[in-house]
């Protein structure tokens, strides 16, 4: 269940939020025959098919953007911080990648994931045809569309198709987050549970129930040029990675909108960035995430209180010393990281970004500017 606190807003006040007809918006929405809001629906039965026959040692992702960020998130929320890795995300072309994974992996006990939803940018077949010649060929299994350069070069090989549409950056709920998460023995039905959940209070037209549309609304109306997304959780740091695609490639359009995402860690980032929210411009609203079971009391030896307590306190000294200063923040509240909070946070984003959009009266499902560098890459490649 998530918890959305909205009491330190400064500018404005709950009553502020509640003075646009959510219907007409869902239906704006729904005329875009989006796919993001369906995938609860999905059948999971060949991922899980295919995960369960998996033995293989390692796994490597080739994935860029949102065909990798989603999966990063979900391994440092879901999975030990610190034992051995089992997957590797290869979500850049610097050699020093490549040189430094060969050094960790056997190729011969390595499993392959291929993603690109076009099937045709330049990194990922690029990293396909290098590992190609490394590895053995039943050791790739490939993430795409219908058509493309990856899809001919699986061949008979298993592919796992990404709806066309569901747009990368809204596909961690698709075999590109499912497959990676299910080889990690994670509960995928869980997180397609939490989504569900969301997915109700997104096409509420009750606005004390719909999250997303007040989200979407605190970020239009506040006008703030910048987001910063702050989580209380080591383990929810990559959300705040994942979360900055999404807002800068869907709202940051025409040359007259756009926010700009910054990321931070509490309790990390007190001691780097809070001088700049509390006393620089005010030109942002702060997005904490909060985590209300933290696990089992730490104890700190000689002090009265625990590593839980400090972390709490801390947060909520950050709050008030933000809201002094007149500089609006919200916090998101989940009970634990989980795999159902995990699918409810992605629903709740998506759906925000989805409402922010047309508040703006852009497509917040398209990135030309995204696509030109693509095509002067391919030109200046011959590709």
């Amino acid at each position: 269940m998530i918890f959305l606190d909205i009491a330190n807003l400064v500018e404005f006040g709950e009553a502020d939020l509640d003075g646009r007809p959510i219907a007409e918006y869902l239906e704006k929405i729904e005329a875009r025959e989006l796919g993001f809001y369906d995938l609860h629906k999905q059948d999971t039965s060949a991922i899980k098919k295919f995960a369960a026959k998996s033995t293989h040692e390692h796994i490597v992702i080739c994935g860029i953007g949102g065909s990798s960020l989603g999966t990063i998130c979900l391994q440092q929320a879901l999975t030990h911080l610190y034992k051995d890795k089992k997957l590797h995300v290869l979500d850049n072309i610097d050699p020093v990648m490549f040189t430094e994974l060969e050094e960790s992996i056997d190729f011969n006990k390595t499993l392959f994931i291929i993603i690109s939803k076009s099937g045709n940018t330049p990194e990922i077949l690029s990293q396909y045809a290098y590992f190609s010649e490394k590895a053995p060929a039943e050791n790739f299994v490939f993430i795409t569309g219908k058509s493309g350069k990856l899809r001919e070069a699986a061949g008979d090989r298993t592919i796992f198709e990404v709806p066309e549409n569901v747009g990368g950056r809204f596909s961690v709920l698709t075999p590109v987050g499912l497959l990676p998460a299910a080889l990690l023995g994670l509960d995928i039905d869980k997180m397609l549970e939490g989504a569900a959940h969301m997915r109700e209070k997104f096409f509420s037209t009750d606005v004390t129930q719909n999250l997303p549309f007040t989200l979407a609304q605190i970020q239009h109306k506040l006008n703030k040029p910048v987001t910063v997304m702050m989580p209380y959780s080591q383990k929810l740091s990559k959300l705040s990675d994942w979360y900055s695609q999404l807002l800068a490639e869907s709202i940051g359009k025409n040359s007259t909108t756009g926010i700009t995402p910054q990321k931070a860690l509490g309790v990390t980032d007190q001691h780097s960035q809070l001088q700049l929210y509390n006393e620089g411009p005010n030109d942002k609203l702060l997005i904490f995430i909060e985590v209300t079971d933290l696990g089992p009391e730490l104890p700190i030896p000689g002090k009265s209180y625990s590593f839980n307590k400090l972390l709490k306190v801390e947060l909520d000294a950050t709050r008030k010393s933000l809201t002094q200063n007149k500089k609006p923040n919200l916090t998101i509240k989940i009970n634990k990281v989980s795999e159902q909070s995990l699918g409810e946070l992605f629903m709740l984003f998506e759906a925000s970004i989805a409402f922010l959009g047309e508040f703006y009266n852009i497509d917040a499902f398209n990135q030309p500017g995204v696509e030109l560098s693509k095509k002067l890459t391919r030109e200046a490649l011959d590709l």
